[in-house]
């Protein structure tokens, strides 16, 4: 990352062009939050018509300032920013943040003055942020180069949490509900129309702030798939948490997203596969967005799921413990000798787990603490949860019910506790101090611990993952090519299939089918017709040589009557494949995300249920294997009734090389079909039947 790009961020000295007196306008808020931030660095307000401005000297134009400034904030009208940028760019500025609105997201004339804007800054080496954007924070050094109105009131205070935001105003709402939740922001950047600095760099950059423990992150689209992709594996890498509000999961918000910012959303399927893929946690709602990065904030990520629950109520209880099986957590069982025990000291609790100490916990606190304590020492938990319901609320038990669960917990070192609990911020944030995470409801707490479980569970596997490479690059011929070529070209890629034998036109198949051995198929090949069976191009379980010759001759004169302008390559003759589950795998190219593998089960699942799952290419068996586990038909390829399972290590090893091939190819191939694909019982492989590659030159009909 370059120290210009720092300097956008965390600048020493800023021009703010367009500076006003009035602190309630664009231009003169900036300077007033740095001002009441105490910011360290030099700022230079540039207005022709002010001598000062806010109580600093004022400056004429760029040209005028004493120094060069390390970045410049653009509070000018649209009509005004390619005079400015000319201006930056004559006097050497390195980067500069421009709020107007009213180019690539305005339409035809907006887009061609962006690009404009555009090509002088590019020629010129000067890094632009925006234009359509609230411009960028940076509460540790009192730097606030925006004009948000969250900041009227309070300005942020600093701490773990990085927010990169394509829209400034969705940027500036969860800045404020942060601050509200008592969180610390590092860096705040928006990157609006993205001309030049768009989210995919900012995340990047982000990622390597050393002060930065987890990111919320909110984008309608990204432009750069290998930066994007580079910066979520950085994460994984430095065990740094992205909490994602992707938006655009509708056809009415994909069009919606494309206007705002013209942005391109792809396919919001492929995006959410590949955020799990890469360890990102996906948030539904801004409210899940902020209690998770909550969570993260405090940098404790449990290894194990095992929850305990401690409550005073049963009613509420039971609610958290179907909010934590529903969320993915273990709520095991107490262990029989320990709940006989705890029943013991008090006969008419429910201490299996929730444990249930009743209210007579609250008379007596000893008894909590021996409940508690029994829990988390015998009871194998890994996590604690406490319901305290509005106990806190009040002075007289607020405090003894916190030290009290600080005693149960004595040598529970690295188990995360959390806590359901209403009362006041003061009471709250005491608590917090003293290491518990505290929510106001189950929902909340269990969504926010499972998201820590599998954070923890993706960045240890990003450690101990394979390395990938795509395959050797392989001379490719010109399309459009038959199922005979495709299924070469992926043999050769390592993919599995079948002995086939292309039966060139007008010669006897009879000869081919003796050789693959009866029954066989026949279907058509020929590089102009992609679906066989919609000519009548396919004839199956032919049992004799008479036969073969049959229908040979049918499937040659239907295709010829319906695609009289087909080339026909002849007859392919394969065999009669064994039983077994079948599936769906292709390659498709995502607009945003590039190369993408498709894997599900075939036949309704696909058609009617879409039960399908993507992964960005290329991956490894590994992550084939998670992949396999995704689709809600799984059981299918394990075994049901009785059935054998599936091969399954061979269709993630198919999957694998598949997007190994994938990746290699990006350039030349539009999309892969392998459909259908059949799993045999365990040990016994796949079988790919059908092949087609469309690539990227031609298209199918």
């Amino acid at each position: 990352m370059t120290d210009t790009f720092t300097k956008l961020i965390s600048p020493r000295s800023v021009a703010l062009v367009g500076a006003s007196d009035d602190m309630s306008r664009i231009g003169g808020r900036p300077l007033r939050y740095m001002r009441e931030a105490g910011f360290a660095g030099k700022v230079m307000p540039v207005n022709p018509r002010r001598e000062t401005v806010q109580g600093l000297e004022c400056f004429a134009d760029i040209a005028a300032l004493p120094d060069v400034p390390d970045t410049a904030i653009l509070a000018v009208p649209a009509k005004a920013t390619l005079q400015t940028v000319r201006d930056c760019a004559d006097c050497g500025v390195g980067s500069a943040v421009i709020f107007s609105a009213g180019f690539a997201e305005a339409g035809e004339e907006g887009q061609r003055a962006q690009a404009e804007i555009v090509n002088l800054a590019r020629e010129a080496g000067l890094r632009l942020l925006g234009p359509n954007c609230l411009g960028v924070m940076n509460p540790t050094t009192g730097y606030y180069g925006t004009f948000s109105v969250v900041l009227d009131n309070a300005l942020l205070s600093p701490g773990p949490v990085g927010i990169v935001s394509q829209s400034g105003a969705y940027g500036a709402h969860i800045a404020h509900l942060a601050r509200a939740r008592g969180l610390g922001i590092s860096h705040w950047i928006t990157t609006g129309n993205e001309c030049d600095v768009d989210v995919s760099e900012a995340l990047d950059w982000m990622v390597q702030q050393p002060e930065v423990c987890v990111i919320m992150a909110y984008a309608e689209g990204v432009g750069d798939r290998e930066r994007f992709i580079a910066a979520l594996e950085r994460a994984q890498d430095q065990g740094k948490a992205i909490v994602f509000m992707k938006t655009g999961r509708s056809s009415v918000g994909a069009q919606a997203a494309a206007s705002h910012t013209a942005a391109l959303a792809g396919s919001d399927a492929v995006f959410d596969a590949v955020l799990r893929q890469f360890g990102v946690h996906r948030a539904a709602s801004t409210a899940e967005q902020i209690e998770v990065t909550y969570a993260c904030a405090a940098g404790q990520f449990p290894t194990g799921n095992r929850l305990g629950i401690f409550t005073m109520s049963g009613g509420f209880g039971i609610q958290l413990a179907d909010d934590a099986e529903q969320a993915g957590l273990d709520v095991a069982p107490m262990p029989e000798e320990v709940q006989d025990q705890l029943k013991a000291l008090l006969p008419f609790s429910s201490p299996r787990n929730p444990v249930d100490a009743t209210a007579q916990a609250v008379n007596d606190m000893d008894l909590l603490v021996r409940y508690v304590r029994e829990m988390m020492t015998r009871g194998g938990y890994d996590l604690f949860a406490g319901i305290l319901g509005t106990g806190p609320s009040t002075q007289t038990f607020a405090e003894p019910l916190k030290n009290a669960l600080l005693a149960a917990m004595e040598g529970q070192d690295g188990k995360l506790k959390a806590l359901t609990m209403t009362a006041p911020e003061d009471v709250v944030r005491s608590y917090e101090a003293d290491g518990f995470l505290v929510f106001e409801d189950s929902p909340a707490l269990t969504g926010a611990l499972s998201a820590l479980h599998r954070f923890a569970e993706n960045f240890a596997r990003f450690r101990n993952n394979e390395a990938v490479s795509p395959t050797a690059r392989m001379e490719l011929p010109q399309g459009p090519l038959s199922e005979a070529q495709a299924k070469d070209i992926l043999t050769r890629a390592g993919l599995p299939f079948p002995e086939e034998i292309l039966v060139p036109y007008g010669d006897d198949v009879a000869n081919a089918a003796e050789k693959i051995g009866f029954p066989v198929v026949l279907k058509i090949c020929s590089p102009d017709i992609a679906h066989k069976t919609e000519v009548g191009g396919v004839a199956v379980n032919i049992a004799t040589a008479d036969a073969a010759r049959s229908a040979a001759a049918g499937i040659l004169i239907r295709a010829a009557e319906a695609r009289p302008d087909a080339r026909l390559d002849g007859i392919l003759v394969a065999p009669m494949a064994p039983e077994g589950v079948e599936i769906i795998a292709g390659v498709t190219q995502d607009p945003v995300l590039g190369p993408v593998v498709l894997f599900g089960l075939g036949g309704v699942f696909v058609e009617v249920l879409k039960d399908v799952t993507f992964r960005a290419a290329p991956f490894g068996v590994d992550e084939a294997h998670r992949m396999i586990r995704e689709i809600r038909g799984y059981p299918m390829l394990t075994g049901v009734r009785g059935a054998a399972g599936g091969d399954i290590p061979a269709l993630a090893q198919m999957l694998s090389d598949l997007s190994r091939f994938a990746a290699s190819h990006a350039d030349r191939i539009e999309s892969i079909d392998l459909n259908p694909v059949r799993v045999l019982p365990a040990g016994e492989g796949v079988v790919p039947l059908d092949a087609l590659i469309i690539l990227k030159e031609e298209t199918a009909e």
